[in-house]
């Protein structure tokens, strides 16, 4: 469910919102032509400070992006002194597929006992690959959370900008 703007947010959207204009023989609708104008900043109220967060729920904690890798850590992957534990190819995989693939493998890598693993998605057409973009979110879902530790972008020539390390949390002692 998405939240109403506040009254901030809708009037920095009004200022974006008029720098744009159609494209020629297009026509600005109608509920945009009676808009009420933008004020400026000076009339604006100051920002209310929130002092209280509400709690996350028990035993979940829900994450967005995942923290990156350790510096030192990812230097001693990067210069292979760490052992990459597997590499996953995602080239010419649609999203589904390419997100089960990941999932299928991280949990097989992880069974294995392998710390690092290389995911190659590919830098994309013009550099903004869908699964460039979204393995970073797969990577951070929550019932990952028990494997992933944390990805960064690999060295050049691991893949760059084009690849991930993904380092994986150790594996409980039975």
């Amino acid at each position: 469910m998405k939240r109403p703007l506040r009254p901030d947010e809708v009037q920095v959207w009004g200022r974006v919102a008029a720098t744009v204009h159609p494209l020629p023989g297009r026509e600005v609708p109608k509920a945009e032509r009676d808009a009420v104008p933008v004020t400026t900043r000076a009339h604006l109220p100051p920002p209310k400070l929130v002092t209280a967060v509400a709690p996350p729920a028990p035993g979940v904690k829900p994450r967005k992006v995942l923290d990156a890798i350790e510096p030192g850590r990812r230097h001693r992957i990067a210069k292979a002194r760490d052992p990459i534990g597997g590499r996953l190819d995602l080239h010419g995989l649609d999203q589904d597929r390419a997100k089960a693939a990941l999932e299928g493998f991280l949990a097989r890598v992880w069974d294995e006992g392998a710390r690092a693993v290389l995911v190659i998605t590919g830098k994309g057409v013009q550099g903004d690959g869908v699964l460039r973009r979204r393995a970073p979110e797969w990577l951070a879902a929550p019932h990952l959370a028990h494997l992933v530790a944390g990805i960064s972008d690999a060295h050049r020539r691991h893949g760059g900008e084009g690849a991930l390390y993904v380092a994986l949390k150790r594996k409980p002692r039975p």
